[in-house]
């Protein structure tokens, strides 16, 4: 596909995922990117350069205020939907209730978007949406397929709940009024800008600050498919181009590794030393998530390029080399089930260009 022409929306565009997504848009010519983020938990300096050159149009809004997802997608040709009430495991399990604003933030902006004649809507969803009841067994080589996902349904909390609906919102807008759209369903991305409300970052501050005891939620045996936030970029890119229908697909590693894995190789490849405090009283989600990803392989030709020992080499350097352990160890505890580093910036409710 061709972005030089192209007029963008990315919603949640100063956050960990969006802005990585702004770079590769800037690397493939785009030149007209609209961004829209509240600034709860996103950060101005991720797109920072972007907003220098004057690539970047950016809107501070709400895009649950009245009237805030018209203007926004008006005059859009693509929309990249990023925006959410979210967090890591601890934010989903803890904050049910703001999790679950996500439905009415997502149906104004597919809504609107209709209404306004895009051409195409890219929805990041998550892995969050397959049945809890089909994870809990870790003795199993487990590869989550498209189709698993129900019915029975019975998606992981509302953050879950939530992603699963717009994914149908959309899949109907399709079938009623032939409007343009893919899902994409995220598995536990990590990568340079990530926050330590995730598992991969947390793990990496906690190193970094010298935690001893050094906790690890669980028993340490779930399994994971940590996924490098460029391949995710890479494949929401091919599912613009490529998927028109509304189709849901996986953006995943099939790299099974357990959390105690990964906590033993961060603390070796940082030279710390420290007991394991195993924390089975906190929150853990399932034990055995992996995607699969042939449909992606199959509707895309795209496959993940990082593997995750070499990710997660590069992310340790990344975390090294610009945190601040001072300012680390003041929000780290409250960042573990939170969404922001420090108080969150008071909301502007009436969009503003920067």
């Amino acid at each position: 596909m061709d972005w030089k022409d192209r007029r963008i929306l990315v919603t949640g565009g100063a956050s960990f995922i969006s802005s990585h997504l702004i770079d590769a848009l800037a690397a493939n010519g785009a030149t007209r990117i609209r961004v829209i983020d509240d600034l709860s938990s996103g950060h101005l300096q991720n797109i920072q350069p972007h907003l220098d050159r004057g690539l970047v149009e950016f809107h501070r809004a709400d895009l649950l205020t009245p009237g805030v997802a018209e203007d926004m997608v008006s005059g859009m040709d693509t929309i990249f939907h990023l925006a959410a009430i979210h967090g890591g495991r601890g934010y989903v399990d803890l904050h049910q209730a703001a999790c679950a604003q996500n439905l009415a933030l997502d149906g104004m902006l597919v809504k609107a978007a209709y209404e306004e004649g895009v051409d195409k809507f890219v929805f990041a969803s998550s892995g969050c949406v397959y049945p809890n009841f089909i994870q809990q067994d870790v003795s199993k080589e487990l590869y989550l397929t498209e189709d698993m996902v129900g019915p029975p349904f019975d998606a992981d909390n509302m953050y879950g709940w939530a992603k699963l609906m717009t994914e149908m919102t959309l899949k109907a807008y399709h079938k009623d009024y032939g409007m343009k759209s893919a899902s994409c369903r995220f598995f536990t991305v990590y990568g340079e800008r990530g926050v330590e409300n995730h598992a991969v970052i947390a793990m990496i501050a906690r190193a970094f600050i010298g935690q001893n005891p050094f906790e690890v939620w669980g028993d340490g045996t779930q399994v994971r498919n940590w996924t490098y936030v460029g391949d995710i970029v890479s494949g929401m890119l091919l599912a613009a181009e490529k998927v028109d229908d509304g189709t849901a697909i996986n953006l995943g590693t099939t790299e099974r590794t357990r959390v105690i894995d990964a906590v033993k190789e961060v603390l070796r490849y940082t030279g710390r030393k420290a007991e394991i405090k195993l924390r089975p009283d906190m929150p853990t989600g399932p034990l055995n998530r992996v995607a699969s990803n042939d449909l992606a392989k199959q509707r895309l030709g795209w496959t993940p390029q990082v593997k995750f020992m070499d990710g997660l080499h590069q992310t340790i350097d990344w975390y090294f080399k610009t945190k601040d352990p001072v300012k680390v160890r003041g929000y780290l505890e409250r960042m573990l089930t939170g969404r922001e580093e420090e108080t969150a910036q008071p909301t502007v409710r009436v969009s503003a260009s920067a």
